[in-house]
């Protein structure tokens, strides 16, 4: 806890994260480094050579698998994903993650509306991902069927937006 931290804290709308204040006048990889729930994300993004890509200046809208959406992986997926020989794997798998762009909750509910009940967008993989709403919740359905809840939304930062999610998106 120091003082600079909360001086900043204070002039800026800042969201908590895996315990850790997301900065909106901080990236992607300088806030995503603070939260505790991310460890495995950027792990795999340092793996995988993403840092510069997510450090530039976008934007992107990035949904943040928690490490606890890592741990449903089946065992031993992460330890193998992060080898160098599944670099390409890896990076697939994490640009199926990101939108280029800026896109708010809001955004994207709208385009679900727009789409009566639906909305699909192209990842920076190039691959769909469906878009849909149940109740006040939105959802994210990948290529395979899994389904992700977005648990907090509209984690802004200096170059885009992360949404953090409860399952990891496969293509």
């Amino acid at each position: 806890f120091s003082g600079t931290a909360t001086a900043q804290s204070m002039k800026e709308k800042t969201v908590m994260v895996g315990g850790a204040a997301m900065y909106p006048s901080k990236n992607i990889i300088e806030n995503a480094v603070n939260s505790k729930d991310h460890k495995t994300l950027v792990a795999a993004v340092k793996a995988a050579g993403l840092v510069e890509t997510l450090q530039s200046k976008g934007p992107f809208t990035v949904f943040a698998p928690t490490d606890a959406a890592f741990a449903k992986l089946p065992k031993g997926t992460v330890d193998n994903l992060v080898k160098p020989e599944n670099k390409a794997t890896l990076t697939k798998i994490l640009t199926y993650h990101v939108l280029a762009g800026n896109y708010s909750a809001k955004k994207v509910w709208d385009a679900v509306k727009a789409g009566k009940g639906k909305a699909a967008m192209k990842t920076v993989a190039g691959e769909t991902l469906t878009f849909w709403t149940k109740g006040n919740d939105l959802y994210v359905t990948d290529a395979k069927g899994n389904n992700a809840k977005i648990t907090i939304a509209d984690v802004n930062q200096s170059n885009g937006v992360i949404h953090v999610i409860d399952t990891v998106l496969m293509p």
